[in-house]
């Protein structure tokens, strides 16, 4: 196909949804890993935080020249303020990569319904091909108050096609089951649940058209904003920018550092595992090189990245603590 020229027209979209820390990004990352090489893949990433890491990570682990583009919107579910961030970013995305699938990753704490009836539009309908969404779990929350009486939990698994339960190789004896006795209690009939370890699912499991009605989604409200978010600002004087947002429950805290501020690694992990939070997501610049961490209840996970533009970390948690920015600043090297 001539990319550079071609009409965009039914892209193979995937949604892959799930709640915080569920490892959406790693299984978005195992995808990737088994595209086709002569195909070109668009990912859209919606982060609750203003910062965006998510992006930094993809970008870091599969470059550009792979054929894969991707686009960040940050500070909140990307379907509110009646979906102009979400469509700005979309069509700009769409315009870059003409690409043959576009992945799209709402936060953990967004709506996916809204962001399907979105892409149900007229305006889309010709130009993308929605096929299976796929929401992740984990099996063990769905006896934990915090999950169950959430919303947003609830709604994530009744719209997908496919559910996941992932982090399998954590399960106890009764954890699946436990899982599909809730579906069962809520009435969510997906067409396939599968269970799988490390976010790890194959490419087949996106195959096929999404059973989503237009009709059973239910909108939220938001009062739109105009203000602008941290992850688009310059970098002061100063070195680095702090950012917070908060929602659904839960706030985040995130900061951005200019390239040249260097941290030192040793001091990271020690560092990281003091947070208590629903999850941390952060990527360094580092005197030993580029690394993205990972760290949820379940513990942290360090990677080796090839490239990326600046230091940043965001803390999704149910209070922020005063003592995390000296604690960052204090692991630079001076």
């Amino acid at each position: 196909m001539d990319h550079d020229n071609s009409k965009i027209l039914a892209v193979p979209t995937n949604i892959i949804t799930g709640f915080l820390g569920v490892g959406k990004t790693s299984a978005i990352m195992h995808l990737l890993k088994q595209k086709p090489k002569s195909e070109r893949w668009a990912i859209l990433v919606n982060e609750f935080g203003e910062i965006g890491v998510d992006g930094s990570l993809f970008e870091g682990s599969t470059a550009t020249e792979n054929s894969v583009f991707i686009k960040e919107v940050p500070g909140g579910c990307m379907c509110c303020a009646s979906g102009l961030p979400m469509q700005i970013a979309l069509n700009q995305l769409l315009n870059k990569a003409k690409p043959d699938r576009l992945l799209i990753e709402p936060t953990g704490l967004g709506h996916p319904l809204e962001v399907l009836q979105l892409l149900s539009n007229k305006y889309y309908q010709e130009v993308l091909s929605l096929e299976k969404t796929i929401t992740l779990v984990d099996a063990r929350t769905v006896s934990d108050e915090r999950y169950i009486q959430h919303n947003t939990f609830n709604q994530q698994l009744a719209i997908a096609d496919t559910i996941v339960g992932n982090k399998a190789d954590l399960y106890s004896d009764t954890d699946k089951g436990a899982l599909a006795d809730y579906l069962h209690s809520k009435h969510i009939t997906p067409e396939h649940l599968y269970f799988a370890e490390y976010g790890n699912i194959p490419l087949e499991w996106l195959a096929g058209a999404t059973q989503y009605k237009e009709s059973a989604c239910h909108h939220h409200h938001h009062e739109e904003s105009t203000r602008d978010i941290a992850s688009e600002q310059p970098l002061p004087s100063s070195g680095f920018i702090k950012a917070t947002n908060e929602g659904e429950g839960f706030q985040s805290i995130g900061w951005r550092f200019a390239p040249n501020q260097i941290f030192d690694r040793e001091k990271l992990i020690p560092l990281l595992l003091t947070i208590e939070a629903i999850r941390v997501k952060a990527v360094f610049i580092t005197a030993d090189g580029i690394f993205g961490y990972n760290n949820t209840s379940d513990g942290i996970n360090e990677m080796a990245l090839d490239e990326c533009s600046e230091s940043r970390i965001e803390i999704i948690c149910e209070e922020i603590i005063d003592n995390w920015h000296e604690s960052l600043l204090q692991a630079i090297i001076s």
